[in-house]
């Protein structure tokens, strides 16, 4: 496995297959995911959609997956999704060490194998599991710990992330999604040769309106139209991206707004809205169904975000697949879903306006952007991302005794 990132093969699958039955003749085949979150949780964002869609292509190829998360309010403490087990026990801080503890128990049953997903608070399986193993780190928190927790807790976290974790991770096989993390990694010491990047995978259903060659750019909103989708929490920078469409209205006068999605910030946005007698150009559609989410994504003239850190934008490149260019601030997340200039515009947060007073006042731009945004999206794959993070299991279980487990 080497440290540098993947593009779409077109060959995913087959080598998914290929893989998987590989590992199955050498005697892995139950893997244990470990993740904060599970897909069903109110809360869950695009990391959660991340790990279902590699979980769901191991579980459909052969593997037993087990998913262990905490619990949810409002969803039961063990269900089937996608064929795979989703086990919910334990709060949002002690899932962290309940589940070491069930895993060395052997309470969770059989485990050939383990992914750890590391969201800011490790599992530090390094000094429990002894079974091939894979880190997935979608970013580093860094500034995100002052928004979401209060000062001596913050700096707790960022200490936990930053130098007391790293340590016990440096020789672990490790996937994030942008070279941005990956370089921040290397910093904290990871070895090169082990941290590797790929691209988060596109749905195909993410799609333009119209199969005819570009005619899908012309079902847009009548009036220049940004959507806004995501977990209205802190991080995301809500407020700003508000602040920005209202500069942006200075030259868009009939520039409108839909927030797609709920959160802690809601209230607090609402808030913003009245203050500012914003109620005629900002909407909040709430939470929407897949199907509801796809529509606005297609009718949207871009998709916008001001979010201060991301592991890669799912909802933008979301979006390009069905056609919708981005602007969004130039940070690592946005950078690996975004290229600058091809499928959308970065900038700092507070030019925002600037991109998007570009981008809606230029039709032959966002003409250029939109095309160019819904062929790269194509070209995202979830089966890649599915063989990616298989691929450290399968090189530490081939040179493993067959028969051997990680116990």
């Amino acid at each position: 496995m080497t440290g540098s990132s993947f593009h779409h093969s077109g060959a995913g699958r087959p080598v998914l297959d290929e893989l998987v039955g590989e590992m199955l003749d050498a005697g892995l085949r139950r893997v244990h995911v470990l993740a904060w979150r599970d897909l069903d949780d109110p809360d869950a964002g695009g990391s959660e959609v991340h790990a279902d869609e590699f979980m769901r292509r191991w579980q459909r190829a052969g593997l037993q997956v087990v998913h262990r998360t905490s619990a949810a309010r409002g969803v039961p403490a063990e269900s089937t999704r996608n064929g795979y087990r989703v086990v919910r026990r334990g709060g949002r801080m002690s899932v962290f060490a309940r589940v070491p503890v069930a895993e060395i128990l052997g309470r969770m049953g059989r485990r050939d194998g383990l992914v750890e997903i590391w969201n800011g608070v490790p599992w530090f399986s390094p000094v429990w599991c002894r079974s091939p193993r894979v880190l997935v780190l979608h970013h580093v928190h860094g500034p995100m710990w002052d928004q979401m927790f209060p000062r001596p807790l913050a700096a707790l976290g960022r200490s936990l992330e930053s130098r007391v974790a790293p340590p016990f991770y440096r020789r672990t096989p490790t996937v994030t999604t942008s070279e941005d993390t990956r370089r921040e990694l290397l910093e904290l010491g990871w070895s090169p040769e082990l941290v590797r990047t790929g691209p988060v995978g596109v749905d195909p259903w993410f799609s333009p309106s119209t199969d005819q060659e570009h005619q899908w750019f012309d079902d847009k909103t009548t009036e220049p139209s940004v959507l806004v989708v995501g977990r209205q929490a802190p991080v995301k920078r809500m407020h700003v991206l508000l602040e920005q469409a209202e500069l942006a209205r200075a030259s868009v006068p009939a520039l409108r707004v839909t927030l797609v999605g709920d959160g802690p910030e809601r209230a607090s946005l609402e808030t913003w809205v009245a203050d500012h007698d914003a109620s005629s150009w900002v909407s909040f559609a709430g939470r929407v169904s897949r199907e509801e989410l796809r529509d606005h994504y297609r009718r949207a003239w871009v998709v916008a975000s001001a979010s201060l850190a991301e592991g890669w934008g799912l909802a933008l490149t979301e979006a390009a697949g069905c056609g919708t260019p981005a602007v969004a601030t130039d940070i690592g997340g946005h950078r690996c879903s975004v290229v600058d200039g091809v499928t959308g515009l970065l900038a700092p947060s507070e030019h925002l306006h600037e991109a998007l007073v570009r981008v809606l006042g230029d039709r032959d731009l966002r003409r250029r952007l939109s095309a160019q945004a819904q062929s790269r999206a194509r070209n995202l794959s979830w089966d890649d991302l599915a063989v990616e993070v298989l691929r450290p299991l399968h090189a530490q279980r081939a040179s493993r005794p067959t028969g051997t487990t990680g116990h």
